[in-house]
Parts: C-alpha cells; sequence; structure tokens
C-alpha cells in the first residue's frame, strides 16, 4: 500500500509543477491524481488562481455543470485540461469509444462526451493515463474520438502537451507531430518503456529519470491538499492519506 501511496504522490506532484503557469485549470469527472495535483499547485504557488474540479462543491464554481465548462473553454477562459483514453496513439488521437470496429466495439467504453471540443480549445492538454501498455499505447486507435492534430486549414487553439504515465513522461512535439520521452520513472527504464510502448517516439539513450517529488511539496500535500481531496475523492484519499484521512472521517 506505501509503495502505491508514493508513486501517486509523485504523479501528483509531478503535475502539479506542469500546471505552475496556468491561471485555470479545470478538471474532469473521477480523476483524483489530476485533481489533487491542481490543488495542490496552488496551494504551494498560488497558481494556477482558479481550480475547477468537476464533482466537488468545495472546489468548482461552475453552476451549470459540464455546459458551463465547454462555454468556458469556448472564451479561451481555462488554460488546462486533462484527457485520457483507452486508447492512445503516438499522434496523440485518443479512443473513448470502444475497443474494435465501431459501432460494433467490444468491450464499449463510456464514450466521447464533449472530449474532441475540449481538445480544439484548451492551449494545455495532458494525456494522463497510468496504465502503460502496448494494450493501451498503441500504433493506431480503432476510433479517434479526439484528434491530437489538425490540417493547417483548421482553427485550432488547443490540443496535447504532453503524455503522463505510470512509466514516464512524454512531451509532445507538434512540429515533429510524435511524443518525445522527456524523463523515466525510478520504477522503470528506457528498456521498459520501449518494451510497452506501441506507438514510436523520440528518445535519448541519457533521457534523465524523473526528479523526486520535492519533499516540501509532499509535506503539503499531506497537511493541507488531503482534505480537499478527501472532500471530493473520499476513497482515493483514503489510499494515499490512509492514517489522516480516517481520522478525518472519524473512523
Amino acid at each position: 500500500m506505501t509503495d502505491i501511496a508514493d508513486d501517486k504522490k509523485a504523479l501528483i506532484c509531478l503535475i502539479a509543477n506542469l500546471l505552475r503557469d496556468c491561471n485555470h485549470v479545470a478538471v474532469g469527472a473521477a480523476s483524483p491524481i489530476p485533481g489533487a495535483a491542481a490543488l495542490l499547485a496552488k496551494a504551494a504557488w498560488g497558481t494556477p488562481r482558479f481550480v475547477n474540479i468537476l464533482g466537488s462543491v468545495a472546489n468548482n464554481f461552475f453552476t451549470g455543470g459540464g455546459g458551463e465548462l465547454f462555454d468556458c473553454a469556448a472564451q479561451g477562459r481555462i488554460d488546462a485540461f486533462f484527457l485520457g483514453g483507452g486508447q492512445i496513439d503516438g499522434q496523440a488521437n485518443i479512443n473513448l469509444m470502444g475497443r474494435g470496429d465501431y459501432p460494433n466495439s467490444s468491450p464499449r467504453w463510456p464514450g466521447t462526451f464533449g472530449s474532441a471540443y475540449l481538445y480544439f480549445l484548451i492551449p494545455k492538454v495532458i494525456l494522463f493515463r497510468e496504465e502503460h501498455s502496448r494494450r493501451t499505447l498503441v500504433e493506431k486507435v480503432d476510433f479517434i474520438s479526439a484528434p491530437g492534430l489538425s490540417d493547417e486549414k483548421t482553427y485550432r487553439k488547443g490540443g496535447p502537451f504532453g503524455l503522463l504515465t505510470s512509466k514516464a513522461f512524454f512531451h509532445f512535439d507538434k512540429d515533429r507531430e510524435r511524443f518525445r520521452l522527456e524523463s523515466i520513472h525510478p520504477s522503470s527504464s528506457l528498456e521498459d518503456i520501449l518494451d510497452n510502448t506501441g506507438f514510436a517516439f523520440d528518445y535519448s539513450k541519457e533521457t534523465p529519470q524523473t526528479a523526486p517529488p520535492d519533499p516540501m511539496l509532499l509535506e503539503l500535500l499531506n497537511r493541507n491538499v488531503r482534505e480537499k481531496v478527501a472532500e471530493v475523492y473520499p476513497n482515493f484519499a483514503d489510499t494515499i492519506f490512509p492514517v489522516t484521512s480516517n481520522a478525518a472521517h472519524g473512523k
């Protein structure tokens, strides 16, 4: 349990550092690690100034649900968002519909729900998928729920910034239209990444190891952010803060 909690906290701290240049970060439903990261960045640096987590009461100033999120994105008032997918490919396309030929996909997944719209409008879209395997990171998605790239005639101010998994962080190079391996988490290796990634990507044999979380950032996460995380993600909070969460819930 401790190793799992530590790994998740490391991901939260990494994402928090990616958000410190943002003014407004929105987080979709069922996204505990990105949500915790946005709250941590705000607590640590005061930026982003605004964090909206769908499903939260305390940390969500939207009153109209998804519709207000879409309006805000169209007005250029959201700087960062997170998208995942059952499949992600080397051109940053994501598949949220299902595996196999649509409409006969099996299994079927929850569906696209505005992901393409947000992908086109929000400047920093971070793709996040904990599972790092050839099942999830594929050469070509079976169905494009949201495209990572568009032609020059298509108006598009948003798009992929990078891809974060349990093994590594990739930056998306829009000029080369492919991912570049930026860092490898301590629990993995370059050989591991190459073996378990289904798409081609740029890398160096000297790709650095992902830096460990700043102890002060971890302390802030454990001390100041845990209760905010528990408000919207109680089960997740019980996993990464097993002692303090139980105390906070009076268990």
